[in-house]
C-alpha cells in the first residue's frame, strides 16, 4: 500500500486536531451550510479477520453442514430460518425484522476470485478491488467517488471511523480517517498559531490543500457538536467499537453535511480456536455487529432511503472445522446489503453446495458471486456510476452480473 503525501498530511493533521493542537483562529464556517447536501450515501463495513459466512447464513437444509461441524455448527432448532436452505445464526437476531421488513439481504457464496488465503493480501485486493495486483495504491470507493463530476464537494464527502485512512477510501479524491469525533477541539498559544501558518503560507500547493481540506473538515463537524448527539427513536449503540464507528457516522449522514461515502471496519473474526456454535467467540462477535447495525439503521429514521450498508471479509472459513474447535483460512464468505432501495429477505447468489466434489480446492466453499459485482451493484444503482471500469481496473464488470438486490 502505497501512502501518498497528500493521505500522510491529512492524517497528520487529524492526529492534531484529536490531541487538541488545531489553532484557535478557525472560526466557524459559513461555508459549510453551502455544500452541505442531501446525498445518497454508500457505507461499507469491513470484517477483517474473515468472518466464518457458514456460522453466518447459515446452510442448515444442507445435512453435510452438520456432519463436516460437529461441535460448532448451530443447531438447527436454534437458527433463525430464513427458508428452507438458509437461516440466521441466533445473535444476529436484532437484524431478522429488518430482514422481514425487506431491507436486508445476503450474498452467500459471495468473494474474491483471487485464491489468496493471507489476511494482509486478501484485505488489500477486496479493498483496493484489484484482486492479486499489490501495486494499486487506490481504492474502489475513493475511485467510485472519482466519477462523479460535481464541483461543489464537501470535505466530509468521504469519511472513515478510524485513526487511518483505509485503503478502500485512499486515491485521488479527499477523503478523512476521523478517530472520534469528540475528540475535535480548537486549542490555542503559539505552537498553534505556527500550526495555522504552515498551512495558511504553504508554498507548496499540495500542502495548502490538505490544510484546507483538514480544517474545513474539522470545522463542520464542530459544528455538529457531537457530544450533545442524541441517536433518534431510542437507539440503543452497543459500547464497542463498530457500535461507536455507527453512531458517529450516524450523525454525519443526518447532520447533512455531504457525506457519500463512508467506511467502518471491526475485527475479532479469525476464530483459529474454540470459535463456538450458538454460542462462544463468534456468537459474542456477531450479537455485537447485529446490534451496532439495527441501532445504526433505527437512528438514522427517513434517511434509510438514502442509505445502502454493504458488508464483507477478506476470505471466509473451511468448510471442515479444525482440531481445536475452530476454522482455517477459507474462500467464499457471505455479504450483507441493507438499505430502503435493497430487495431483502432474500439470500441472493448461486449455491455451489457442500458436498466433497463441490468444494473449492476440496476443502472450501467455491465462490460463485465475485465481491466486484456486489460493490459494483450498490456504485452503480446506488450512487449513480455509468461505467465500472475505473472502479475496478481489470475487471469486465457489466450489469448482467449484478444479483439484482437492488431497484434499478
Amino acid at each position: 500500500m502505497k501512502l501518498t503525501r497528500r493521505i500522510f498530511l491529512k492524517d497528520s493533521a487529524l492526529a492534531m486536531v484529536g490531541v487538541g493542537m488545531v489553532p484557535a483562529w478557525l472560526g466557524r464556517s459559513a461555508w459549510a451550510s453551502e455544500l452541505a447536501g442531501r446525498n445518497k450515501v454508500l457505507v461499507a463495513i469491513f470484517q477483517r479477520g474473515a468472518v466464518d459466512g457458514l456460522n453466518v447464513v447459515i446452510p442448515h437444509g444442507e445435512r453435510v453442514y452438520y456432519d463436516l461441524r460437529p461441535t460448532i455448527a448451530v443447531p438447527e432448532t436454534a437458527v433463525i430460518k430464513l427458508g428452507p436452505l438458509f437461516g440466521l445464526h441466533p445473535a444476529l437476531a436484532a437484524l431478522q425484522p429488518l430482514w422481514a421488513e425487506g431491507q436486508l439481504a445476503a450474498v452467500q457464496a459471495a468473494g474474491s476470485p483471487d485464491p489468496s488465503r493471507s489476511h494482509f493480501d486478501a484485505q488489500d485486493y477486496m479493498e483496493s478491488g484489484t484482486p492479486g495486483n499489490k501495486s494499486t495504491d487506490s481504492g474502489w470507493l475513493n475511485r467510485a467517488l472519482g466519477l462523479d463530476p460535481r464541483m461543489d464537494r464537501s470535505p466530509l464527502r468521504a469519511v472513515a471511523i478510524g485513526a487511518e485512512l483505509p485503503l478502500t477510501l485512499q486515491g485521488h479524491v479527499p477523503a478523512v480517517a476521523i478517530h472520534n469525533l469528540n475528540q475535535f477541539r480548537y486549542g490555542g498559544g503559539p505552537l498553534a498559531a505556527g500550526f495555522a501558518a504552515m498551512y495558511d503560507h504553504a508554498g507548496d500547493a499540495l500542502l495548502a490543500s490538505a490544510g484546507r481540506d483538514t480544517f474545513q473538515a474539522l470545522r463542520m463537524v464542530q459544528q455538529l457538536d457531537p457530544r450533545q448527539y442524541r441517536p433518534a427513536a431510542a437507539a440503543q449503540y452497543p459500547n464497542q467499537p463498530l457500535g461507536n464507528s455507527l453512531r458517529q457516522l450516524a450523525q454525519l449522514i443526518k447532520a447533512d453535511v455531504g457525506v457519500q461515502v463512508a467506511f467502518a471496519d471491526v475485527g475479532g473474526w479469525d476464530n483459529h480456536v474454540n470459535e463456538g456454535g450458538a454460542e462462544g467467540q463468534l456468537a459474542f462477535h456477531l450479537r455485537g455487529f447485529a446490534d451496532a447495525i439495527r441501532a445504526f439503521w433505527t437512528d438514522l429514521g427517513p434517511r434509510q432511503q438514502d442509505v445502502v450498508l454493504v458488508t464483507m471479509s477478506e476470505f471466509g472459513r473451511t468448510v471442515h472445522e479444525n482440531g481445536n474447535r475452530g476454522t482455517d483460512h477459507g474462500h467464499a464468505n457471505v455479504m450483507f446489503v441493507l438499505g430502503g432501495a435493497v430487495r431483502g429477505g432474500k439470500v441472493y447468489g448461486d449455491w455451489p453446495g457442500l458436498a466433497s466434489a463441490q468444494l473449492y480446492q476440496d476443502r472450501d466453499l467455491a465462490v460463485t458471486t465475485d465481491f466486484r459485482a456486489v460493490l459494483g451493484e450498490a456504485v452503480v444503482r446506488h450512487l449513480g456510476a455509468r461505467d465500472l471500469t475505473g472502479v475496478f481496473p481489470g475487471y469486465n464488470g457489466t450489469p448482467a452480473q449484478f444479483r439484482n438486490f437492488l431497484h434499478s
